[in-house]
């Protein structure tokens, strides 16, 4: 399926039609909260996973609704003569949004899906048919310029980014407008680039039916089209990270070998961010034999740059070959193409020595500071999204800690963080716990384990005395040397602090 046979678009040169369609839209309650309403929970989870037999279920009334449910998410040919009584029909038809389908029937061009912003916003995210909900598997293995709705990725993006007012924004490889559409909410200039003119067009589309301000659209790889001296305040990217051996799918694939374009793209960031801006990134990186995976992540930060990069999931190279080979709906197809693909993919992953592939996120942040800091972890475990002020806060730490040390940190004073809870580990009727533990219930849920010392002084913290205070406090109740407790706790405080279990007063 090549970019050719995909369905025309609609114009995105109507913008009288467009506006009539999207008041249509919310008029008739498609909105994401009309249609959880509708179906209900588990059918409207069941879109995310490319699953329409509940939804169909759900609307075999004619409600205005259920028709628009049918008619542009699960792509449903509807009678015309009812479609006119809820959308501009004749608009739609003539600047492309909707097709006729025999004589009495007119069919979607392309997935419009509602979508809510972070401040209720009522949106809209276009894309091609049958990547609304889920991967292009069900639109045929060989739709290379396809442009996909809104999927895992696209929402973990866009809960990442820290959401300050910025005067300019870069959405690179924006596909079908998700990151541009919530950065024009809070950047006074927006720029979004990809290297398929599909997706552009696609863009303008969602950003228009959505009631955004139009984006600065431009074509090309990486930062190829703004100009050379072109910077901003933040760049946001959920690049076609995929790690494979041959560029068959636009949306996934780099192009480049290996991990080389999620490299590329993070190392020539650093020239492009305005100072204190930030630069939000998902990736995918090789774990090679005989290297530690935090040092080839380490040498891709760009100078002058801090880093937070954290690791999600880790993959070994069948599971990765495996899971992308079904996204294109491979293992449909012709057992012994399936076949041939997999061993490409394994021999490409050898002659490279990789033994797994590791998923996460990467945030960068501008700083004039002498001693960049440059944090590289992995955290498996389930987080609170949408996690775009705990990665403002965590910079905030980074730029507090570099700023005091251990003498200042004992003058300074601490709260303990919202929703900390302490836990206590050892056999059941033993006079004294094992070790204790703090860990958070929101943010980055973390947990870290902490001697009585640390444990006594998180939970003392309230902002009234200095650090230095309380350890004497507690040095005199545990019958221990002040100054030596003074000379051995700044480092645990320090490690309070830089996980937010800790907050300066």
């Amino acid at each position: 399926m090549s970019n050719a046979s995909l369905s025309p678009l609609p114009s995105a040169d109507r913008p009288d039609v467009t506006a009539r369609l999207r008041d249509a839209l919310l008029g008739a309650s498609f909105t994401a909260d009309g249609l959880l309403e509708l179906l209900g929970a588990p059918a409207y989870a069941a879109l995310s996973r490319s699953e329409t037999v509940p939804a169909l279920r759900a609307t075999r009334g004619d409600t205005a609704l259920e028709l628009l449910v049918r008619l542009f998410l699960l792509q449903q040919p509807v009678p015309r003569a009812r479609v006119a009584d809820v959308l501009p029909v004749d608009g739609c038809l003539e600047s492309g949004w909707l097709d006729r389908a025999g004589d009495d029937e007119v069919t979607a061009t392309v997935d419009v899906r509602p979508y809510g912003g972070p401040g209720g916003e009522d949106w809209f995210i276009v894309s091609d048919l049958g990547c609304a909900v889920g991967g292009a598997g069900g639109i045929g293995s060989h739709a290379e310029g396809v442009v996909l709705g809104v999927g895992g990725a696209s929402t973990t993006l866009a809960g990442l980014t820290v959401r300050t007012p910025v005067a300019a924004a870069l959405d690179l490889g924006t596909g079908s407008g998700i990151q541009a559409l919530h950065a024009a909410a809070h950047a006074t200039r927006v720029t979004a680039t990809d290297v398929n003119p599909r997706a552009l067009h696609i863009a303008a589309l969602t950003l228009a039916l959505s009631g955004a301000p139009a984006a600065d659209l431009r074509e090309g790889s990486l930062y190829e089209p703004v100009d050379g001296d072109a910077t901003y305040d933040l760049v946001v990217s959920n690049p076609p990270f995929v790690i494979s051996p041959a560029a068959r799918l636009t949306y996934r694939d780099g192009g480049m070998g290996g991990d080389d374009l999620c490299r590329s793209l993070v190392q020539q960031t650093g020239e492009r961010l305005n100072e204190g801006g930030f630069a939000h990134f998902l990736a995918n990186w090789q774990h090679v034999e005989g290297e530690e995976w935090t040092d080839r992540l380490r040498s891709w930060v760009p100078r002058g740059c801090d880093a937070w990069i954290v690791q999600r999931e880790v993959q070994d190279v069948t599971q990765y070959a495996e899971l992308w080979l079904r996204d294109a709906g491979d293992h449909r197809g012709d057992p012994a193409e399936y076949q041939a693909r997999y061993d490409a993919w394994l021999d490409e992953f050898e002659a490279r020595k990789v033994r797994a592939v590791g998923f996460g996120w990467i945030t960068l942040r501008r700083t004039s500071a002498a001693e960049p800091s440059v944090v590289v972890e992995e955290w498996p475990h389930p987080v609170e999204q949408p996690l775009g002020e705990t990665v403002r806060a965590h910079f905030d730490r980074v730029d507090y800690l570099r700023s005091h040390d251990d003498a200042a940190l004992l003058e300074a004073h601490f709260t303990l963080a919202g929703e900390v809870v302490q836990e206590q580990v050892g056999l059941p009727g033993a006079e004294d716990p094992e070790h204790v533990v703090l860990r958070q219930n929101r943010g980055m849920r973390r947990a870290t384990r902490v001697d009585t010392v640390g444990a006594g002084f998180a939970g003392v913290c309230d902002g009234t005395m200095s650090a230095g205070r309380i350890l004497d406090a507690i040095a005199q109740l545990v019958g221990e040397d002040p100054v030596a407790l003074r000379d051995r706790t700044p480092a645990q405080i320090r490690l309070l602090v830089e996980q937010g279990f800790l907050e300066p007063a």
